[in-house]
């Protein structure tokens, strides 16, 4: 009874979760699948539309946003930018692509069933952006970062993560609400000075830190310099109007440069899976059991129509950029749900009344299951790539030998 009337509800938060998580991640290492899964069930089973645990979704939210920047930091320690700068015309060109047939086939859906134009436009946004957090994370598991197409999907996850701020603006103006000149100016300058960075990694190729020798053997301080070095990036970003996560990413690339990403590696990296972690159970959180079951032909139908067509889409435009056949069905399975960026674009113009209640729920839920879907999407993919590519080389075996 004594222990009853003091448990504290964060520390039974905290032991459910941790419970949840293991239960579940056991289950999923059984049959080879991403944690990632699990992290979004919980979050569902825990939070207001399930068993009513959760009550504070925006505090586990914001702290999810934190797993994202050190998941985009350590990401940006093992690129090589010179290696990246190669697929710039299929970031720029491509993520223009992918945007601009999705607004057309929207548009031409809601022409068919009268839906408002601006309504049609902001949901060709939300479709064309896929998910950083999920896509990172799975080509991390799958070791696909240092790979073609680990690269390509890569440069066109950034790319996105700029696209962004545009998209917004022009959400804004849909909305009747004009974005302060003051706000593009900074964004712009922000933009710069990026491209400044960049540039002078770029030509350098190395930069020694001032500070790493005095902190080469002092594990304490190790951890508040990479904490540093890792939201300083996305600080300095948002200040500008960006994206954290770019600034977090341009922050590691900066650290890959240093040769000090071992130390930051080992002292952020406990960190990193448990923030990430919080950032998967937060999109659970949004799942909403109940608004699913009543609609849940219409979000089937369109959920079902999400992957095929970003899945063409996206197939399409890396095979446009000299990608093997098998490359670009695997890079268009990892780009085809619709992304976390996609919440932003859809509270936005939720709050400017371009989409009502109804259509800004039906958004959230399909925009969570295409989350919670995509792993399971990939994996299939690859494993029918997988089949394909031995029928193929058994076939030609055969032919050899008659």
């Amino acid at each position: 009874m004594f222990l009853a009337s003091k448990l504290d509800p964060t520390v039974a938060f905290v032991s459910v979760l941790a419970i949840l998580i293991i239960l579940l991640g056991l289950i999923l290492k059984r049959f080879k699948q991403p944690y990632i899964i699990g992290y979004i069930i919980v979050g569902a089973l825990l939070g207001e539309h399930g068993i009513g645990l959760i009550k504070d979704a925006d505090s586990i939210h914001h702290l999810g946003e934190i797993g994202i920047i050190l998941l985009l930091f350590f990401i940006g320690m093992e690129i090589s930018l010179p290696e990246l700068v190669k697929q710039w015309k299929l970031a720029v060109v491509g993520t223009l692509l992918q945007v601009f047939i999705s607004v057309l086939i929207v548009l031409s859906i809601g022409h068919f069933f009268n839906w408002n134009i601006n309504r049609s436009i902001i949901l060709g946004f939300v479709i064309a952006l896929s998910s950083s957090a999920v896509i990172i994370k799975i080509i991390q598991d799958k070791n696909l970062i240092t790979t073609r197409i680990g690269k390509n999907v890569l440069s066109i996850l950034l790319m996105q993560d700029i696209i962004i701020v545009p998209l917004l603006i022009i959400t804004s103006v849909i909305g009747g609400k004009e974005e302060p000149m003051k706000n593009i100016i900074l964004m712009i300058i922000g933009g710069l000075l990026v491209m400044a960075i960049l540039i002078y990694i770029y030509v350098k190729r190395s930069i020694k830190l001032p500070f790493a020798s005095k902190l080469e053997n002092d594990h304490e301080l190790q951890v508040f310099a990479a904490i540093l070095l890792c939201f300083g990036g996305a600080l300095l970003a948002s200040a500008f109007g960006l994206s954290p996560a770019l600034g977090a990413f341009v922050g590691g690339m900066v650290m890959h440069v240093s040769k000090a990403t071992d130390w930051i590696y080992d002292t952020l990296h406990s960190f990193r899976v448990l923030f990430v972690a919080l950032f998967f159970v937060s999109i659970g959180l949004q799942i909403d059991f109940e608004f699913i079951y009543q609609n849940y032909v219409a979000i089937l139908i369109v959920l079902f129509s999400v992957y095929i067509t970003n899945h063409f889409i996206n197939s399409f435009i890396l095979k446009l950029f000299s990608c093997k056949w098998h490359e670009a069905i695997l890079g268009g399975a990892l780009l085809a749900q619709i992304g976390e960026l996609s919440f932003l674009i859809s509270s936005s113009a939720y709050s400017l009344e371009i989409m009502e209640s109804f259509g800004y729920k039906f958004t959230i839920s399909l925009i969570s299951l295409t989350l919670l879907i995509s792993p399971f999407y990939i994996s299939t993919t690859e494993k029918l790539l997988k089949t394909y590519q031995k029928r193929k080389i058994s076939r030609l075996s055969n032919k050899k030998y008659l």
